[in-house]
Parts: C-alpha cells; structure tokens; sequence
C-alpha cells in the first residue's frame, strides 16, 4: 500500500484547511421567513449572560444567537410567531422588539 501524502489526504471543505478562500460568504436562516442570506444582511440577534436579548453589531459577541432579516415585515413575523423567544430560549421583552423595529 503507498504513503499517503500530504497533497493527497481528504481536505475539508473548498481546497483544504490552509486555502484562502476570497469570496467565501457565511450563508443563515432567518428565523421569521425561514430564508438562507448572506451573514451580512441579516442582524444577529444574541441572549447575554443574563438571559437578556440584544442585537450584535459585531456579529461575534458570546452567547446564544440568532438571525433576523433587517426588513420590518421579518421583524412582524419574528415577533407574532415568538421565533426569537423560541431562538434564543428566553423571552424577549417589548423593549427590544421597539429597538429593533427602528
């Protein structure tokens, strides 16, 4: 049997774990509309540590998160459905929904 090289194990994903990958874009699901988008155009909402939701501008705060469309009618939907609350796994209290839809 012959050696496996380095070139020729598996890699995972697109060309290996060392490839540089431009372009790359992180695909998510809206919780309201159920629709897969770009990382960037949805808002990611995430539960701190006190059990509190606040949206992450930075997209890489800790905690729990989840992703919202930045249209008003996704926020409706999110909001009648409770798909945050069920999300996040906390309640999400009317405050937030005021910052949100502004």
């Amino acid at each position: 049997m012959p050696t496996l090289r380095r070139d020729d194990l598996p890699t995972r994903g697109e060309g290996g774990p060392d490839a540089e990958r431009p372009g790359r874009v992180g695909i998510r699901t809206c919780v309201a509309c159920r629709q897969e988008a770009g990382k960037k155009t949805l808002v990611r909402v995430v539960r701190d540590a006190e059990g509190r939701a606040t949206i992450d501008a930075t997209g890489r705060a800790p905690g729990r998160g989840a992703y919202l469309h930045r249209d008003a009618a996704c926020v409706e939907i999110a909001r009648k459905k409770r798909a945050l609350d069920r999300a996040l796994k906390a309640s999400v209290s009317a405050e937030f929904w005021a910052e949100l839809s502004l």
